[in-house]
């Protein structure tokens, strides 16, 4: 079994430098923290969890609350969070809010129960009077994925979703799209009203009237984003763009256009948000705005760690924003349907 002092060995520095990476304290250059890194995976080290917990007399773990386990958005944020805590020898500690206030209330209680030092949330549908409420139950520190929180106590990592969604719309827009259709999503959630708002001000920006019967909600899903593209072709009112809520409806869309002989992108444009892996393989391959689900999750557990180790943090707040990724589903207007 591998050793602290062999993991020195091989990265070529001293057991107190192992030693101060794997509990994220003082100050390490990238480039030897990195070194340390690959000699612990090189010899499969992994740090004595129980005995860092009895020194330092913590928990020693994370817990991380996700809105749900599903697709590969989450499975990303699960995969990154994972090898963070493992590298630092951190239990994570992982359970799910079911996309309701309520089970991500339970889910907080849960891990509090647990003694998680640091809890990372990835909420939905918690309001901001529900962060007060939280912050009153419980000292535990808590990092926020994909929110902004209106107080200065709780640290959030979040995703600039009006922006994102503004991205999308104007792509289309710019393209020479006046008539587009819409699939949001059924789930009531601030990702989704800022989304539909950056919709309704981009056209509204253009001078563009806002066709209700375009707008139909899905549920995230390859089927949902079908039946409600369905829905619309049932309408039969012209458009010649579509722009759905994520990836997934997004090619369930194009399924829906292509059944009854509509060309994508020759007759309607598709744009998705998400950058789902698969976007790029389906035909035509998908345009999308793609979000920086790695970048956000590692810059959230890098603050739940060193929150864990009693590094102070002077940033509580911190945003990403999303980019267009141009592919083969969205060209010029050339006609309607």
């Amino acid at each position: 079994m591998p050793t602290i002092n062999d993991v020195s060995k091989l990265a070529g520095v001293s057991k107190a430098t192992v030693s101060r990476v794997i509990n994220n304290k003082g100050q390490i250059k990238d480039s030897t923290r990195k070194l340390v890194f690959q000699a612990m995976e090189t010899l499969n080290y992994k740090p004595n969890t129980l005995a860092q917990a009895l020194a330092t007399k913590t928990s020693n773990s994370i817990g991380l609350i996700t809105s749900i386990f599903d697709g590969n958005y989450f499975g990303v944020l699960l995969k990154e969070s994972a090898k963070l805590a493992d590298q630092a020898g951190k239990q994570l500690i992982v359970t799910d809010g079911h996309n309701d206030p309520q089970r991500e209330m339970e889910a907080i209680d849960s891990l509090v129960a647990r003694r998680c030092d640091v809890i990372l949330l990835y909420s939905r549908k918690l309001t901001q009077q529900d962060f007060k409420d939280i912050k009153a139950r419980t000292s535990v520190p808590i990092v926020v994925m994909n929110r902004k929180i209106n107080d200065a106590t709780y640290y959030s990592v979040w995703f600039d979703h009006f922006h994102a969604s503004a991205l999308a719309v104007n792509h289309l827009l710019e393209l020479g799209h006046t008539t587009i259709a819409c699939i949001t999503a059924s789930v009531s959630s601030r990702t989704v009203k800022l989304r539909y708002k950056a919709f309704q001000e981009c056209l509204k920006q253009q001078q563009l009237i806002l066709n209700k019967d375009l707008v139909v909600a899905g549920d995230y899903t390859i089927e949902g984003g079908y039946n409600a593209c369905k829905q619309i072709i049932a309408q039969k009112q012209p458009f010649t763009a579509l722009y759905a809520f994520n990836d997934d409806m997004a090619i369930g869309a194009i399924r829906a256009l292509h059944e009854v002989g509509i060309k994508v992108p020759e007759q309607v444009s598709v744009v998705g948000i998400d950058n789902e892996p698969f976007g790029s393989y389906v035909t035509p391959s998908l345009t999308t705005v793609e979000l920086p689900i790695r970048d956000i999750t590692n810059a959230a557990m890098k603050i739940a760690l060193d929150l864990a180790n009693g590094v102070e943090i002077s940033v509580t707040e911190t945003t990403f924003r999303g980019k267009v990724i141009t592919r083969e589903s969205t060209t010029a207007n050339s006609r309607s349907i």
